[in-house]
């Protein structure tokens, strides 16, 4: 079997290949691709060669962890069916390149434990549950009545949905730093401010997702005494900060890693009741024939949120 995938040779340079996969075994689902999403943090990080020293990192690769397609074959112990939609979080079948992600390509192989059925009708924004999952996982705080972020740091995908999650939440609206004036626009529900603008030194939880590792002395100044600091971003680049002003405040900093499965059922849970939606986040579409200008675009234009390439006509 082949699928016709985005192959990064090597960093700037991206192609479309037909790629030979790895056979079907019997816990394994064929998946026909319809959307795949472009993800502006870790896969421009891959596209650019900034990405750190990373388990099953080289090129060349098939990037992608945020697909979603059709069951078109089953195996006996897959526990899925033909027909199925499903979100596929990455793949690593292909026999000659590598799959540290994996699922930007027309199809996949992959152990049907791993991927998430999708209610009817989401269509192309079934690509944002991963998203929506990593940012329920940032919200979960260590203790179980920890404060949920009131100052979120990047109006992006990731920051429109954290600040989605904290209202859906019940708790009071957020404020979202944002300098891009490109990107202020947009909030539902929370205010969206240029850091210039804010004098507020009491936070008692900030969550960044800007991946800027220069960043950590501003939040904690920003911080009220037992503050808390959670890094949901991807930081290229060695973090570090002044001990003094984190001493006198007593911060907390918190690294939030990917989502778990109950962060997915968290976020189902949230999509059927209608308390959080993911209208609006998706601004970018191209056919994945045109993947190398679709891969451009995501990664330079300021008003892309979300670039998905649809695999329907490949």
């Amino acid at each position: 079997m082949k699928a016709h995938a985005v192959v990064l040779e090597e960093p700037e340079r991206l192609c479309l290949r037909d790629l030979d996969l790895k056979p079907q075994e019997a816990a394994d689902v064929v998946v026909e691709m319809d959307f795949s999403g472009i993800s502006t943090g870790t896969e421009r990080l891959l596209y650019t060669g900034a990405m750190p020293a990373f388990p099953g990192m080289g090129y060349p690769l098939v990037p992608g962890y945020e697909s979603v397609g059709r069951i078109s074959a089953a195996g006996p112990e897959s526990g899925r069916s033909v027909g199925e939609t499903v979100f596929v979080p990455g793949a690593s079948c292909y026999r000659d390149v590598r799959g540290l992600f994996g699922g930007t390509a027309e199809r996949v192989i992959v152990p049907g434990a791993r991927v998430v059925p999708l209610p009817d009708g989401l269509g192309e924004q079934g690509v944002l549950i991963a998203l929506a999952a990593t940012a329920r996982h940032a919200l979960v705080p260590v203790a179980p009545d920890g404060p949920l972020p009131e100052l979120i740091i990047g109006h992006g995908v990731l920051g429109r949905l954290l600040a989605r999650l904290v209202v859906a939440a019940g708790a009071s609206p957020p404020v979202v730093w944002e300098t891009n004036p490109d990107r202020q626009s947009g909030a539902r529900g929370y205010s969206v401010l240029s850091p210039d603008d804010d004098d507020r030194r009491d936070y008692r939880c900030i969550c960044d997702v800007s991946g800027d590792a220069g960043l950590l002395d501003t939040l904690i100044g920003r911080l009220g005494a037992g503050g808390e600091i959670v890094l949901a971003g991807f930081y290229s680049q060695p973090l570090s900060f002044t001990f003094p002003p984190a001493f006198m405040r007593e911060a907390r900093i918190r690294v939030a890693a990917e989502w778990k499965p109950a962060d997915l059922l968290a976020v189902s849970e949230l999509l059927a009741t209608g308390s959080l939606d993911l209208d609006d986040l998706i601004t970018h579409r191209s056919p994945a024939a045109e993947a190398e200008d679709a891969y451009r675009t995501a990664f330079g234009d300021a008003h892309c949120l979300k670039m998905i390439l649809d695999w329907r006509r490949s």
